[in-house]
């Protein structure tokens, strides 16, 4: 994006958009960030990280909103390994 073109209204953040397609991220990823409270994206990112701490239940949860195939015979340790592929 050239610099000095305005991104328009709807970005919030958009000293942290240009930086972001400078980076060569597409528009709409870009604007989606630009956009977000980085204090909700940290706290997110923290929450998720740890797949260890949680219980078998949840990382099938999170492996079926994922669609992961073969979820329901897999043990805690492979449904970690799963999802973090």
């Amino acid at each position: 994006m050239p610099r000095g073109r305005d991104p328009g209204p709807s970005i919030k953040d958009k000293r942290r958009y240009e930086a972001l397609r400078d980076e060569g991220m597409g528009k709409e990823k870009a604007a989606r960030i630009a956009n977000s409270d980085p204090k909700d994206m940290a706290r997110n990112r923290v929450s998720s990280a740890k797949y260890e701490e949680w219980t078998r239940a949840q990382l099938y949860a999170k492996a079926k909103d994922v669609g992961i195939k073969g979820r329901a015979a897999m043990t805690k340790a492979e449904l970690v390994a799963a999802l973090r592929r």
